[in-house]
This record gives structure tokens, C-alpha cells and sequence, in this order.
């Protein structure tokens, strides 16, 4: 539509040019036709909502193309394109009144064009006018039924998606209750009845008393055992198989349009396996922003060990964006839960960006305040 406009503006222009040279009044039609193609082409940036300097706008086209149309007659056609502009800007009863207004405009131009008589003359402009508006409807009503559609669509992923996550997390719940059940319990339900027959035996059978003792020991280990499989199989399975953090961060990656490069500084130590996950869990989370909002070409990752902490450090070369309060009031739910992933172990997460000089999140987590001579979670 707006292709239309344009190449009838110009050629109603060329017309009144070819057939009415040296007229007095040309400058003033060269002028208003650069006026109202300005104007036209500042309507988008408006916005389609009726609002005030959009109503204002149209009136200007509007008011400049009957300007035109009273000066050279042959302007009268460019109201098609305006039919449309009407119909998209203003209420229902509203638009249809401007579209009448502009088709008696047009009706009136031709008649002063023509040489004689033509009742098309009188016929026409209405009929392209109800056209346009019934294409306009039916177009609009499409729309409606393709937004309905898609809000539907969206909304049904989104139950789909909150579902399996229900159903993922309810299957877990049963898995790990079972496993704690055949397990952990029957381990525990055991050393119980053990230790209570020693305790029944102590004075009377001292032997039998320290065998049961002996036996409550050895189920207490298996149950140890047990315990340690049940929180390696809850670790990210990125450092399963004995793979240290630096080696779990060196494969992620934020997708195929973005280049991570890692960086390891210090000499590393042994981390706790708490420590190692949440730290994991914070690169995949802020790696998922700078896919999913930053816009970025490349991401760094920067793991140092400095003696008394160790520190991750991701940052793009994003857009950038203000960056939110120190004390986490952030929007969203990934900045928060990086935070209390380094709460959790006496850390702290800091973000540094401003718009356009893309941005850093820093966790630090403190060496002093986790066992790191251990790699286990302990009993």
C-alpha cells in the first residue's frame, strides 16, 4: 500500500507536470507533494493506535491532500492508499465517515477532469472505496483469527511445557524416594535394631553386644556409600566422570552464531563438588542470557583461583543494559538464582553493564569457608 501511494503521488504529479507547464501555481504543487510524501512517510513511526499525534498526523495528510486535490484534480486517486490509513487509524464509524469524505472529493475531481459527462465517473470512486474497505475488514478479521490462533498456540506450549516440568519433577521426587527407601532407610532401619540388640546384650553377652556393633558399623558404611552415589548422580552431569570444573566450563558454549572463549588463571585447587556445580550452573545460566538477550558476538569465561577465593567471570560484547540494583531486586529469575547459588556458599555475584559496552557477572566464592582439600560432599 505504501508502494501505491507513492507511485500515485508521483504519477499525478508528472501528470499536472506534462500537462500544465510554466503554471504559477506548479511551485506550490511541488511543494505540497513533497509536503504530503514526508508526512506519509512519518506515519509508521507513530504507531497504528489512535493516539493524539497520530490523529493529528493523519489530519495533516488528510488536510494537505484535499490542499492538492482543489489545486491540480489529478492528486484525487492518491486517497486509496489514504482509504486504508483511515480504516487502520481511526474507530470504525469514524474512518468510514473519512473514507465518504475522500470518495466525494475524488467523485468531484473527476467530474472537473472530464470533458463531458461519464456516469462511471460518479460510479466508481464509491465502488473502490467499499472495496477497499471490505478487503480492509476481511484483512483485519483475518488477523484477529491468526493473533487468536497464535495467542492459543503459545499458551498451550507454555501448559505443555509447565506440565512435563510437573511430570519431570514428579517422577524425580518418586525416583529419589524410592532410592532413599531401598536404600538409605533400610540401611538406617537396620543399624537401629542392631544397635538396640547390642544395647539389650551389652551387660549380659558383651560378644554379641560388640558383633552387633561390628554389623551396624558395616551397614553404616554401605549406607555412606549409598548416600555418596545418590548425591554424584544429583551433580551436573557435566563433571560427572571425574571431570574437573575448568574442563566442564571449557565445553560450554551459548550457541552457533556465538564464539565462548575460556581463560583459566592461578593454579587451580581441588573444589568442593558443591562449589564446582554452582559455579556451572551460574556459566550455563549467564550464557543463556547472552544468548538469549545480549545480542553478543563473543562471551569470555574467566575462572581464577587468587589464593583465598576463586572467582568466574562472563562477559559479552553485548548491548549491554542498566544494570540492576546491588541488592538483587532483579527482574526475571536467572540473575536471582545465580545469587543464591553463590549466597549459598558464602559468595557474592556482581553484574556490570551499561548499554551499548555490553556486561560482566562476577562470582566469587571464598576458598577459607569450603573443605577444598575434599571432593566429596562428606557424609
Amino acid at each position: 500500500m505504501h508502494t501505491a501511494f507513492f507511485l500515485l503521488l508521483g504519477a499525478s504529479l508528472l501528470r499536472f507536470l506534462l500537462r500544465h507547464p510554466g503554471e504559477p501555481r506548479t511551485p506550490w504543487i511541488i511543494a505540497l507533494s513533497l509536503a504530503l510524501a514526508l508526512l506519509y512517510v512519518l506515519g509508521p513511526a507513530l504507531g497504528a493506535a489512535p493516539t493524539l499525534r497520530r490523529l493529528l498526523w493523519l489530519g495533516l495528510v488528510v488536510a494537505t491532500w484535499l490542499v492538492l486535490v482543489v489545486l491540480a484534480p489529478s492528486f484525487a486517486w492518491c486517497a486509496v492508499p489514504l482509504f486504508y490509513t483511515a480504516l487502520r487509524t481511526l474507530p470504525p464509524r469514524a474512518a468510514v465517515a473519512l473514507v465518504a469524505l475522500l470518495t466525494v472529493f475524488v467523485v468531484l475531481a473527476q467530474l472537473e477532469l472530464a470533458d463531458t459527462f461519464d456516469p462511471n465517473l460518479i460510479v466508481a470512486p464509491p465502488a473502490v472505496a467499499a472495496i477497499a474497505t471490505a478487503v480492509f475488514i476481511h484483512m483485519e478479521r483475518q488477523s484477529q483469527a491468526q493473533r487468536g490462533l497464535i495467542d492459543d498456540l503459545i499458551r498451550t506450549r507454555r501448559e505443555l511445557a509447565a506440565t512435563e516440568r510437573r511430570e519431570g519433577t514428579l517422577a524425580e521426587r518418586q525416583r529419589l524416594s524410592m532410592e532413599i527407601h531401598d536404600t538409605l532407610a533400610q540401611h538406617l532401619s537396620s543399624q537401629q535394631m542392631l544397635l538396640q540388640a547390642a544395647d539389650r546384650t551389652w551387660d549380659t553377652d558383651p560378644a554379641t553386644a560388640r558383633a552387633h556393633v561390628r554389623t551396624a558399623t558395616g551397614i553404616a558404611a554401605r549406607g555412606l556409600a549409598e548416600a555418596r552415589r545418590l548425591v554424584h548422580d544429583l551433580a551436573p552431569p557435566e563433571l560427572a566422570g571425574g571431570a574437573g570444573l575448568p574442563d566442564a566450563l571449557r565445553a560450554l558454549d551459548a550457541g552457533p552464531d556465538i564464539t565462548v572463549r575460556f581463560h583459566l588463571e592461578g593454579t587451580p585447587v581441588p573444589l568442593p563438588d558443591r562449589a564446582q556445580s554452582a559455579l556451572l550452573r551460574i556459566a550455563q545460566g549467564a550464557l543463556a542470557n547472552v544468548r538469549e538477550h545480549s545480542h553478543a558476538r563473543t562471551a569470555a569465561l574467566t575462572l581464577s583461583f587468587l589464593g583465598d577465593q576463586v572467582v568466574l567471570d562472563i562477559a559479552d560484547d553485548g548491548r549491554g543494559f542498566t544494570a540492576p540494583h546491588p541488592s538483587g531486586t532483579d527482574r526475571g529469575h536467572g540473575l536471582p538464582a545465580m545469587r543464591a547459588r553463590a549466597g549459598q556458599l558464602g559468595g557474592t555475584l556482581t553484574v556490570e553493564s551499561a548499554p551499548g559496552e555490553g556486561t560482566v557477572l562476577s562470582a566469587a566464592i571464598p576458598l577459607d569457608s569450603t573443605p577444598h582439600h575434599r571432593t566429596d560432599p562428606g557424609p
